[in-house]
């Protein structure tokens, strides 16, 4: 039978359920990792924190540090441990939730990239903690993580020195049954597996659209492997890559997903009446990227209360389509 009333209906979900502070969200719907600087503006970032905390859901550091505006504007704030190092030990403190960032499904896995200074100005030079001129390097590997048992190291550290949800998220692709065994050896909380059709700012065609397996494909292999092995209970499972509507977010949940995180859809929401400003001559990505000819025109609040009602709709079709399944909670 359909659930009587819509207000009988809840779609709050746990991340790290076992932490001493979990994360506990409005919705399982949150902001996947696009980065202030390498990807994103900081006034982008601000619109994105504001928007998801409107909404009861996170936001994401993505490979960059946090920053005063971000951690101000948000009331969650998933936080990556990432290849470049900037997320320094000082930062971690500020975070909700703990993220070691392994790769990417649009980059297809982990590659050594660069952001130039040319494309780095006065403030995010300060906030990266870099000198004037220097180039910032993304690396392939994280520093000293060179083994499996590094990797466990890692993760065993940022438990014991942390009470929030340490995560890990990783590209997926043929050997992610090999990858999982060693992440579930480790203590973490939830795993995040990015499919090739995420989305990126930056990467070369050849990696974004040539490796990695599909969103789907993954999240049924990785689902599998946590029921074979009677871990779907111990691990909380995030997917990411191509995502964009409540069919696609309940659709993952039912097939094992304990979440989903979006992003170029949470962009093109945020920006959406605003694109007026550049269309036709430019895209409306030129209002959120760093190095978009447009970023400081982005109205901030706006962009917020774009993104709230985007997630606010989601969450309502997705607890419509749970009353007619007869489902009282969304996981």
């Amino acid at each position: 039978m359909p659930v009587a009333k819509l207000e009988n209906i809840s779609t709050e979900i746990i991340i790290g359920k076992y932490c001493k502070k979990p994360l506990k969200l409005s919705m399982p719907i949150m902001i996947t990792g696009m980065s202030y600087g390498g990807s994103l503006s900081l006034r982008m970032g601000i619109a994105l924190a504001k928007g998801a905390s409107m909404a009861g859901t996170s936001t994401n550091t993505g490979e960059s540090t946090i920053t005063k505006e971000v951690r101000k504007n948000a009331r969650y704030v998933v936080g990556q441990y990432n290849r470049a190092l900037l997320m320094k030990e000082e930062d971690l403190k500020f975070l909700d939730a703990i993220e070691v960032q392994m790769g990417q499904g649009a980059w297809g896995g982990a590659v050594e990239s660069i952001t130039y200074a040319k494309d780095i100005d006065e403030r995010l030079r300060k906030d990266w903690r870099i000198k004037k001129g220097e180039d910032r390097l993304f690396r392939a590997r994280m520093e000293g993580v060179n083994s499996e048992k590094d990797f466990i190291a890692l993760i065993s550290k940022l438990k014991r020195e942390h009470d929030v949800p340490i995560g890990i998220k990783i590209a997926a692709t043929d050997f992610i049954e090999y990858e999982l065994d060693v992440i579930t050896s480790t203590k973490c909380d939830y795993i995040v597996i990015d499919g090739c059709e995420g989305g990126t700012a930056v990467a070369p065609p050849t990696l974004e659209d040539n490796l990695g397996l599909p969103t789907l494909h993954a999240l049924i292999r990785t689902a599998n492997y946590l029921k074979k092995n009677k871990l779907q209970h111990k691990f909380d499972l995030i997917m990411a890559g191509g995502l964009t509507t409540p069919g696609h977010f309940l659709k993952a949940l039912a097939l094992g997903a304990n979440a989903v995180y979006i992003g170029s859809i949470a962009i093109m929401a945020a920006v959406h009446n605003q694109a007026i400003k550049l269309l036709p001559q430019l895209p409306p990505t030129e209002l959120a990227l760093n190095t978009g000819s447009h970023k400081e025109d982005l109205n901030i609040d706006l962009a917020a209360r774009s993104l709230n009602n985007f997630l606010i709709s989601c969450q309502k079709e997705m607890i419509m389509a749970l009353q007619a399944m007869g489902k009282k909670k969304i996981t």
